[in-house]
Protein backbone atom coordinates (compact mmCIF):
# COMPACT_ATOMS: atom_id res chain seq x y z
CA UNK A 1 0.00 0.00 0.00
CA UNK A 2 1.15 3.45 -1.05
CA UNK A 3 0.65 5.00 1.85
CA UNK A 4 3.59 3.13 3.72
CA UNK A 5 6.50 4.78 2.85
CA UNK A 6 9.94 2.90 2.15
CA UNK A 7 11.90 5.16 4.52
CA UNK A 8 9.91 4.45 7.38
CA UNK A 9 9.87 0.65 6.84
CA UNK A 10 13.52 0.75 5.92
CA UNK A 11 13.71 2.55 9.70
CA UNK A 12 11.70 0.70 11.71
CA UNK A 13 12.79 -3.16 10.45
CA UNK A 14 16.52 -1.91 11.27
CA UNK A 15 15.75 -0.69 14.62
CA UNK A 16 13.98 -3.49 15.71
CA UNK A 17 16.36 -6.42 17.12
CA UNK A 18 16.35 -5.62 20.63
CA UNK A 19 13.19 -4.82 21.06
CA UNK A 20 12.21 -8.11 19.44
CA UNK A 21 13.93 -10.12 21.63
CA UNK A 22 12.27 -8.56 24.55
CA UNK A 23 8.94 -9.45 22.89
CA UNK A 24 9.30 -12.85 22.62
CA UNK A 25 5.56 -13.60 21.37
CA UNK A 26 5.40 -17.42 21.67
CA UNK A 27 2.11 -17.73 22.57
CA UNK A 28 0.72 -15.52 19.42
CA UNK A 29 2.80 -17.92 17.80
CA UNK A 30 1.18 -20.91 19.24
CA UNK A 31 -2.15 -19.40 18.51
CA UNK A 32 -1.03 -18.99 14.59
CA UNK A 33 0.22 -22.70 14.54
CA UNK A 34 -3.44 -23.77 15.49
CA UNK A 35 -4.72 -21.61 12.98
CA UNK A 36 -2.50 -22.56 10.24
CA UNK A 37 -3.47 -26.32 10.98
CA UNK A 38 -6.82 -25.66 10.86
CA UNK A 39 -6.55 -23.82 7.95
CA UNK A 40 -4.47 -26.09 6.01
CA UNK A 41 -6.95 -29.09 6.88
CA UNK A 42 -10.30 -27.09 6.03
CA UNK A 43 -8.31 -26.71 2.05
CA UNK A 44 -7.31 -30.22 2.24
CA UNK A 45 -9.69 -31.22 -0.37
CA UNK A 46 -8.56 -28.65 -2.66
CA UNK A 47 -5.34 -28.25 -2.24
CA UNK A 48 -4.49 -32.59 -1.36
CA UNK A 49 -2.61 -31.55 1.64
CA UNK A 50 -3.85 -32.77 4.93
CA UNK A 51 -0.99 -31.14 7.48
CA UNK A 52 1.54 -29.25 7.57
CA UNK A 53 5.70 -31.33 8.06
CA UNK A 54 5.80 -30.92 12.11
CA UNK A 55 8.88 -29.26 11.27
CA UNK A 56 7.87 -26.82 9.37
CA UNK A 57 5.30 -26.37 12.19
CA UNK A 58 8.32 -25.69 14.60
CA UNK A 59 10.35 -23.39 12.03
CA UNK A 60 6.99 -21.20 11.75
CA UNK A 61 6.74 -21.32 15.78
CA UNK A 62 10.71 -20.38 16.16
CA UNK A 63 10.70 -17.72 13.81
CA UNK A 64 9.07 -13.69 15.24
CA UNK A 65 7.30 -12.57 12.65
CA UNK A 66 6.51 -9.80 14.52
CA UNK A 67 10.51 -8.93 14.01
CA UNK A 68 9.74 -8.74 10.27
CA UNK A 69 7.28 -6.08 9.88
CA UNK A 70 6.94 -2.40 10.69
CA UNK A 71 6.11 -1.31 14.40
CA UNK A 72 2.65 -0.06 13.28
CA UNK A 73 1.81 -3.45 11.80
CA UNK A 74 3.48 -5.33 15.18
CA UNK A 75 -0.15 -5.86 16.75
CA UNK A 76 -1.18 -7.84 13.38
CA UNK A 77 1.59 -10.10 12.97
CA UNK A 78 0.02 -13.31 13.94
CA UNK A 79 -3.01 -12.38 12.57
CA UNK A 80 -4.01 -15.08 9.26
CA UNK A 81 -3.69 -12.09 6.71
CA UNK A 82 -1.08 -10.72 4.76
CA UNK A 83 0.78 -7.22 5.98
CA UNK A 84 2.00 -4.61 3.53
CA UNK A 85 5.78 -3.87 3.46
CA UNK A 86 5.86 -1.10 1.28
CA UNK A 87 6.64 -0.34 -2.03
CA UNK A 88 3.25 -2.33 -3.18
CA UNK A 89 4.53 -5.48 -1.40
CA UNK A 90 2.82 -7.53 1.12
CA UNK A 91 4.26 -10.12 3.42
CA UNK A 92 2.28 -13.35 3.18
CA UNK A 93 -0.43 -14.79 5.02
CA UNK A 94 0.95 -17.22 7.55
CA UNK A 95 -1.14 -20.24 5.79
CA UNK A 96 0.59 -18.85 2.70
CA UNK A 97 4.14 -19.47 4.19
CA UNK A 98 3.26 -22.65 5.55
CA UNK A 99 1.99 -24.41 2.43
CA UNK A 100 4.52 -22.68 -0.01
CA UNK A 101 7.17 -24.71 2.34
CA UNK A 102 5.39 -27.88 3.00
CA UNK A 103 5.42 -28.09 -1.54
CA UNK A 104 8.81 -27.88 -0.96
CA UNK A 105 9.94 -30.26 0.87
CA UNK A 106 13.20 -28.37 2.25
CA UNK A 107 15.46 -30.93 3.76
CA UNK A 108 18.55 -30.27 6.15
CA UNK A 109 21.23 -30.20 2.97
CA UNK A 110 18.90 -28.53 0.47
CA UNK A 111 20.29 -25.53 -1.18
CA UNK A 112 17.11 -22.96 -1.44
CA UNK A 113 16.41 -20.16 -3.72
CA UNK A 114 13.46 -17.51 -2.97
CA UNK A 115 12.72 -14.45 -5.07
CA UNK A 116 10.20 -11.51 -3.36
CA UNK A 117 12.28 -11.82 0.19
CA UNK A 118 10.58 -8.65 0.97
CA UNK A 119 11.52 -8.65 4.78
CA UNK A 120 13.49 -11.46 5.19
CA UNK A 121 10.37 -13.46 7.16
CA UNK A 122 9.79 -16.57 4.75
CA UNK A 123 13.51 -16.34 4.60
CA UNK A 124 14.24 -17.09 8.22
CA UNK A 125 11.66 -20.04 8.23
CA UNK A 126 13.24 -21.72 5.32
CA UNK A 127 16.83 -21.21 6.88
CA UNK A 128 15.93 -23.77 9.61
CA UNK A 129 14.79 -26.04 7.41
CA UNK A 130 17.92 -26.19 4.70
CA UNK A 131 21.14 -25.93 4.53
CA UNK A 132 21.45 -22.70 2.75
CA UNK A 133 19.17 -20.13 1.45
CA UNK A 134 19.51 -17.40 -1.59
CA UNK A 135 16.71 -14.92 -1.56
CA UNK A 136 16.72 -12.17 -4.14
CA UNK A 137 14.80 -9.18 -3.70
CA UNK A 138 14.32 -6.53 -7.08
CA UNK A 139 13.50 -3.03 -4.43
CA UNK A 140 16.72 -2.32 -2.50
CA UNK A 141 15.39 -1.04 0.10
CA UNK A 142 13.99 -4.12 1.52
CA UNK A 143 17.00 -5.77 0.24
CA UNK A 144 19.16 -3.89 2.49
CA UNK A 145 16.57 -3.93 5.71
CA UNK A 146 16.24 -7.38 5.52
CA UNK A 147 19.42 -8.46 4.78
CA UNK A 148 20.31 -6.43 8.22
CA UNK A 149 17.80 -8.27 9.93
CA UNK A 150 18.19 -11.50 9.29
CA UNK A 151 22.27 -10.98 10.11
CA UNK A 152 20.56 -9.39 13.16
CA UNK A 153 18.47 -12.31 14.32
CA UNK A 154 21.47 -15.05 13.88
CA UNK A 155 19.96 -16.22 10.13
CA UNK A 156 23.50 -17.23 9.03
CA UNK A 157 22.85 -19.24 6.61
CA UNK A 158 20.73 -16.82 4.61
CA UNK A 159 22.41 -14.91 1.76
CA UNK A 160 20.06 -11.54 -0.07
CA UNK A 161 20.95 -9.52 -2.72
CA UNK A 162 19.20 -7.20 -4.74
CA UNK A 163 18.53 -8.38 -8.62
CA UNK A 164 15.88 -9.41 -10.51
CA UNK A 165 14.28 -12.52 -9.43
CA UNK A 166 13.13 -13.87 -12.79
CA UNK A 167 17.11 -14.90 -13.14
CA UNK A 168 17.80 -16.64 -10.52
CA UNK A 169 21.22 -17.12 -9.11
CA UNK A 170 22.81 -19.51 -11.11
CA UNK A 171 26.01 -18.78 -9.47
CA UNK A 172 24.59 -20.31 -6.31
CA UNK A 173 22.29 -22.81 -7.99
CA UNK A 174 21.27 -25.84 -8.55
CA UNK A 175 18.41 -25.66 -6.24
CA UNK A 176 16.52 -28.33 -4.44
CA UNK A 177 14.00 -25.94 -3.84
CA UNK A 178 12.89 -22.77 -4.94
CA UNK A 179 10.06 -20.44 -3.26
CA UNK A 180 8.57 -18.14 -6.14
CA UNK A 181 6.41 -15.28 -3.94
CA UNK A 182 5.29 -12.73 -6.70
CA UNK A 183 3.26 -13.92 -9.32
CA UNK A 184 3.76 -14.59 -12.91
CA UNK A 185 1.78 -15.62 -16.31
CA UNK A 186 5.12 -17.99 -17.26
CA UNK A 187 7.42 -20.22 -15.06
CA UNK A 188 10.85 -18.21 -16.24
CA UNK A 189 13.01 -20.13 -18.23
CA UNK A 190 16.00 -19.30 -15.67
CA UNK A 191 14.38 -20.87 -12.95
CA UNK A 192 13.71 -24.22 -14.77
CA UNK A 193 17.16 -24.47 -15.75
CA UNK A 194 18.43 -23.57 -12.28
CA UNK A 195 16.43 -26.09 -10.21
CA UNK A 196 18.34 -29.21 -9.99
CA UNK A 197 17.03 -33.20 -10.87
CA UNK A 198 14.76 -33.85 -8.30
CA UNK A 199 13.33 -30.16 -7.06
CA UNK A 200 10.49 -28.58 -6.23
CA UNK A 201 9.23 -25.42 -7.09
CA UNK A 202 6.28 -23.29 -5.75
CA UNK A 203 5.24 -20.57 -7.68
CA UNK A 204 1.85 -17.76 -8.36
CA UNK A 205 1.33 -18.52 -12.03
CA UNK A 206 -0.68 -16.13 -13.93
CA UNK A 207 -1.45 -12.32 -14.63
CA UNK A 208 -1.54 -9.69 -12.50
CA UNK A 209 -5.01 -8.75 -12.88
CA UNK A 210 -5.73 -12.29 -13.57
CA UNK A 211 -6.57 -15.94 -11.82
CA UNK A 212 -3.58 -16.87 -10.31
CA UNK A 213 -3.02 -19.92 -8.96
CA UNK A 214 -0.15 -21.37 -6.72
CA UNK A 215 1.25 -24.39 -8.86
CA UNK A 216 4.07 -26.90 -7.94
CA UNK A 217 6.77 -27.27 -10.55
CA UNK A 218 8.99 -30.51 -10.23
CA UNK A 219 11.82 -31.71 -12.01
CA UNK A 220 12.50 -35.72 -12.06
CA UNK A 221 15.93 -36.84 -12.08
CA UNK A 222 15.97 -37.37 -16.32
CA UNK A 223 14.99 -33.64 -16.33
CA UNK A 224 11.50 -33.80 -17.12
CA UNK A 225 9.30 -31.31 -15.62
CA UNK A 226 5.54 -31.40 -14.95
CA UNK A 227 3.08 -28.81 -12.82
CA UNK A 228 0.36 -29.09 -10.52
CA UNK A 229 -2.28 -26.35 -9.60
CA UNK A 230 -2.51 -26.23 -5.66
CA UNK A 231 -4.83 -23.28 -4.97
CA UNK A 232 -6.33 -19.91 -6.13
CA UNK A 233 -4.00 -17.09 -4.61
CA UNK A 234 -3.81 -13.44 -5.55
CA UNK A 235 0.22 -11.97 -5.24
CA UNK A 236 2.11 -9.05 -6.31
CA UNK A 237 3.65 -9.52 -9.89
CA UNK A 238 7.07 -10.27 -10.07
CA UNK A 239 8.95 -7.15 -11.15
CA UNK A 240 12.14 -6.59 -12.80
CA UNK A 241 13.51 -5.42 -16.32
CA UNK A 242 13.50 -6.70 -19.80
CA UNK A 243 12.41 -10.77 -19.95
CA UNK A 244 14.88 -11.88 -22.47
Amino acid sequence: MRWLRSALVLTMLIALPAEARAADRAAERAEMIRRVELEVMMLSGETGIGEIDPRILAALADVPRHAFVPEMLRPYAYQPHPLPVGHDQNLAAPLLAGLMTQLVAPEADDVVFETGTDVGYHAAVLSLLAAEVYSVEVVAPLAEAAAQMLKELGYDNVFVREGDGYFGWAAKGPFDAMVIKEAIDHVPPPLLQQLAPGGRMVIPLGPARGPQYLTLVTKDAAGKLSERRIMPVRFSPLQGGERT
